[in-house]
């Protein structure tokens, strides 16, 4: 049995309107809330924020699961574009993986097709890494 996971996800965080992003994009977000949306504990958003693509389908190569999160996304570059351009947001493909000491790593590589069309649509890759401890698990 293997404790490691990771999961991605693609989000646009900035000045924007989601349901503009979500006309343009023609994608129902998983996730998004406006700028002046209230959060839970009452203080108000102060930025806008879109996310899609989830995929928690653990895989040790993980750039598989990166593009299964960008797949939808892949023949909208020049959308992706002109929303970079209209509007002040920043694009993330998002990958969390939680690894145990011990257990073989899973590789965090993007693969170049990844790296070609995060490049292409200005998308940062942000890897957030957590470490579990093995003795946390039972059987």
């Amino acid at each position: 049995m293997t404790y490691n996971e990771c999961y991605t996800y693609f989000k646009i965080v900035g000045n924007f309107d989601p349901d503009t992003v979500t006309e343009l994009l023609d994608i129902i977000p998983e996730e998004f809330w406006k700028i002046g949306d209230m959060r839970k504990n009452g203080t108000v958003r102060d930025f806008a924020f879109w996310r899609t693509g989830t995929c928690r389908e653990y895989d040790i190569e993980t750039d598989r699961q990166m593009i299964k999160t960008l797949s939808p996304l892949l023949d909208k570059t020049d959308v992706l574009n002109d929303i970079k351009a209209r509007y002040d947001v920043d694009f993330v493909l998002e990958v969390v993986p939680t690894v145990v000491p011990g257990e073989s790593t899973p590789c965090l590589a993007p693969s170049l097709e990844v790296m070609r069309f995060c490049c292409a649509a200005e998308i940062v890759i942000d890897i957030d890494l957590y470490v579990n401890r093995a003795d946390n698990f039972t059987d």
